[in-house]
């Protein structure tokens, strides 16, 4: 579970994005949705523990993310829109730094690479990747370890047809296991028939959307409302 209380948090002094958001987001998958701007992506760095909020906490299945972090990190992986690497680390040193932090064996570096299919790139550095090559390492990074809490933003972008439905079918077994997954993207159809509940951010304020509604017409029309920042 991840939990919001109070929290407040903007870029500039006396802006805010989020204004006391309080939400309880449960295992399964949840779709934040909103136009562009409305603070989607910074309650992801909120969660990751990347931006620090101005009020309020955030609790990673019951660790306070800045009072207990060790214990709140031990199970989370974060997919910025943007992967930040070190552009001149190799894929295999970024996986086995990772394998160290989760106490995995360096043959889960090898595997997370063999399922993004990127067997033969192990030995590129960052600024030798394309855009999608670099998103790709970024997952197989938050795959080593079989983290129980999933931040992602935007997985489907620069990704081919065939890793879309990989991470689809990733996300699906997650999901089943009781993963608390926190995904945003503007691609709802990709998400629509797995997704558990929606999340938006309006004016600040975060809204939970549990009642999707019963058929999938029903479920898509009620996500596209609210990515439009309508009520649903």
């Amino acid at each position: 579970m991840i939990e919001f209380d109070g929290v407040s948090f903007g870029y500039l002094q006396g802006v805010d994005v989020l204004e006391q958001v309080s939400l309880n987001l449960p295992s399964g998958l949840t779709l934040a949705l909103g136009p562009n701007g409305c603070g989607k992506s910074t309650l992801l760095k909120i969660a990751a523990g990347v931006e620090m909020p101005r009020t309020g906490s955030v609790r990673i299945h019951g660790h306070d993310l800045w009072q207990d972090e060790v214990a709140a990190r031990r199970n989370l992986a974060y997919l910025p829109e943007q992967p930040d690497l070190s552009p001149y680390a190799t894929v295999s040193e970024i996986l086995q730094m990772v394998c160290g932090l989760r106490k995995q064996p360096i043959a889960a570096a090898q595997a997370a690479l063999e399922w993004t299919g990127m067997m033969d790139l192990g030995s590129r550095t960052v600024r030798e990747l394309s855009m999608g090559q670099r998103r790709r390492a970024v997952l197989a990074a938050a795959r080593i370890g079989e983290p129980k809490c999933l931040l992602l933003d935007e997985p489907l972008e620069a990704m081919d047809r065939a890793f879309r439905f990989t991470i689809i079918e990733w996300l699906v077994e997650k999901r089943e296991i009781g993963a608390t997954i926190l995904v945003v993207s503007h691609e709802i159809d990709s998400f629509a028939h797995i997704t558990d509940r929606a999340v938006t951010i309006r004016n600040g304020r975060g809204q939970r959307v549990d009642d999707l509604g019963a058929t999938s017409a029903h479920r898509e029309s009620t996500l596209d409302r609210l990515a439009r920042g309508l009520d649903p």
